[in-house]
């Protein structure tokens, strides 16, 4: 049987391992002014970060049209038994309500599956890779798709923020609104609940926070896969995850966080995300 797997660009997983898998990315769109881009393939990282930085207007998101992923679903029906579309938090973005809406408008024979991870970025990225290698290895879609289910309790997301200004400015800040009164000299580090960012806990420094990522870390039990994120800062990327390699023995996967999601996080961004054993 094969089964193909979709997910959005707020994913963030590296373009070299979605090509290797055989992952299918709906993009989702940023929007400067009047001009409109696909995440992850109409603009590059360094290039939305430096107009992020200096551009007079925050840029505005926009999830896939339900006809974005109908197209997809309707190519890869062709030579699949089943497709499994795995997606951003439904609270943070509309992406999951395109894809259902997509599947019952596409009118496919070909199965279609549609989940909501309640998470975004690599947390959202290390369920899809686990899915697709277990697709590549012959599973059928129920199996994948009952496996991924179990996957979603069981990944976790910690970011530090260097500021939680373009996550409000976005509306994106969920029940970490609280933490905006308090946090002129402090960085906060969110995490998701039940689909929506959290205050996790704060830091004094900005070394102070990436102990605290370590900390983290330190009492996670039973890991199974790792991932460094990051939005401008891929050196302290790179230096954490040489700690963590000291810490659990573990290669963490880095991935920088893709114009989409940047909008919110901002630059300085850095975080982890973990899956762990059933």
């Amino acid at each position: 049987m094969t089964v193909k797997v979709v997910t959005d660009s707020t994913a963030d997983i590296p373009p070299q391992l979605v090509k290797d898998l055989g992952i299918v990315v709906v993009p989702s769109y940023v929007i400067f002014g009047s001009k409109s881009y696909r995440g992850g393939v109409d603009i590059a990282e360094d290039e939305f970060y430096r107009k992020l930085l200096h551009e007079s207007v925050l840029p505005k998101t926009s999830q896939p049209t339900p006809q974005d992923f109908v197209e997809a679903y309707t190519r890869l029906a062709k030579e699949a038994d089943g497709i499994l579309s795995i997606h951003i938090s439904s609270k943070m973005s509309g992406t999951v309500n395109s894809a259902e809406q997509a599947k019952k408008l596409a009118e496919l024979k070909c199965p279609i599956e549609v989940i909501d991870t309640q998470n975004l970025t690599m947390a959202l990225g290390l369920i899809v890779i686990a899915a697709a290698r277990m697709a590549r290895a012959g599973k059928e879609l129920t199996e994948v798709a009952d496996a991924v289910r179990k996957m979603v309790p069981n990944t976790r997301l910690l970011i530090l923020f260097d500021t939680l200004e373009y996550l409000a400015k976005g509306g994106r800040i969920g029940k970490a609104k609280s933490m905006l009164g308090s946090i002129l000299n402090v960085k906060p580090l969110l995490t998701l609940k039940e689909g929506e960012f959290v205050p996790a806990s704060q830091a004094h420094s900005r070394a102070k926070g990436k102990e605290k990522l370590l900390e983290f870390l330190k009492s996670a039990k039973d890991i199974e896969d790792l991932a460094i994120i990051y939005s401008t800062t891929p050196d302290e990327a790179k230096e954490l995850a040489a700690s963590i390699m000291a810490i659990h023995k573990v290669q963490a996967l880095i991935a920088q966080v893709g114009p989409v999601l940047g909008v919110h996080s901002g630059p300085g961004a850095l975080g982890i995300a973990l899956r762990r054993k059933e």
